[in-house]
């Protein structure tokens, strides 16, 4: 089984929340990967607070932190965004129901779609309307 780990998933799993550090060092489950959008949404949060310090404490902080969920990000496969995963961005972007969602969000569901894996996520109440995407939350 496949499964691709949203970015607030990436989160806990990077702070060691008991729940999802628990699932991943489970018996083997299946591939677990990161998409571009997961690597994208964290590290730009990073990188932000990399310009944004302030003091030199803050910005070594923040260049730590950098290091830090680039390695932890390193260590999970990278789904990127192939033809297909656009194709199925263009299907969701299509559909009369989901015009509200946010971009990044369709994004994650187009790859998780394309790949045929389940989108592991907190937020299964935003994916709920995407047809055929298969969801997990391994936080509760």
């Amino acid at each position: 089984m496949a499964f691709i780990l949203d970015t607030d998933i990436a989160t806990l799993a990077f702070l060691n929340h008991e729940r999802v550090s628990g699932r991943l060092n489970a018996p083997p489950l299946g591939t677990v990967s990161v998409s571009l959008i997961t690597r994208l949404e964290i590290l730009r949060g990073r990188i932000e607070a990399v310009i944004k310090a302030a003091t030199a404490e803050e910005l070594l902080r923040a260049v730590t932190r950098l290091a830090e969920s680039e390695a932890f990000l390193a260590s999970f496969p990278l789904i990127v965004i192939d033809a297909s995963a656009a194709e199925q961005f263009e299907q969701l972007r299509a559909h009369k129901k989901l015009k509200k969602m946010d971009r990044g969000d369709m994004l994650q569901a187009a790859v998780a779609l394309a790949n045929g894996a389940t989108l592991v996520t907190r937020n299964t109440k935003d994916y709920a309307s995407v047809p055929g995407l298969k969801l997990e939350n391994w936080a509760d």
